[in-house]
């Protein structure tokens, strides 16, 4: 059942995301910028805190965030890499986010062989 808590923090992550791409189309690079802050993840942690009040799930949940952000990064480098090569949008993209699947899945085994949990 949706609640209105749920209405509300689905309709904010959506305005994010739709004033980046409003911001885009007049300024690539702000539109970068503002991509680039972690604001869905804060609000993720903000509404995680509010609705468990768990300390080590938020620091859990916190590290795990930073963690998989390593493996996802390489993807902003290979996809216009392929578009400025003249490979279509949908496959520059699709190739991407292989690579970042691709990325998470040796990221998960790799973390475990330094105690990391993922």
């Amino acid at each position: 059942m949706l609640t209105a808590s749920f209405i509300a923090r689905a309709l904010l992550s959506g305005l994010i995301i739709a004033a980046i791409a409003w911001i885009g189309r007049r300024n690539a690079a702000a539109a970068a910028l503002v991509a680039s802050l972690p604001l869905v993840s804060l609000l993720g942690i903000i509404w995680l805190w509010h609705d468990t009040g768990d300390r080590i799930r938020l620091a859990d949940h916190m590290q795990a965030t930073f963690w998989y952000v390593l493996p996802s990064l390489p993807m902003f480098l290979v996809t216009p890499l392929l578009l400025r090569s003249g490979v279509s949008f949908w496959v520059a993209l699709a190739a991407g986010c292989a690579l970042t699947v691709a990325l998470y899945l040796l990221t998960i085994p790799l973390a475990a062989k330094f105690g990391i949990r993922l």
